[in-house]
């Protein structure tokens, strides 16, 4: 039976998530299919850049999404 596992994290939290799906796919010994994902660009509520305009521009981490399709026996 085909499945899905959703992990939402985000862009400064990449290593912990590659973590935590590697680890439940080492646990859970399921069947990929197809892993997928998008990161969604972030910006500041005014739809402008956070930072003055003299110095670095920042914007708030990105939203981090990874779908897991997979099957189970």
């Amino acid at each position: 039976m085909q499945q899905i596992k959703i992990f939402m994290s985000v862009e400064s939290e990449v290593s912990q998530t590659e973590a935590e799906v590697n680890a439940w796919l080492k646990e859970s010994g399921v069947r990929v299919l197809q892993i997928f994902g998008n990161i969604a660009p972030q910006t500041s509520p005014l739809g402008e850049p956070v930072g003055s305009s003299s110095g670095p521009l920042r914007f708030p981490p990105s939203d981090v999404i990874m779908v897991v399709l997979y099957e189970t026996a």
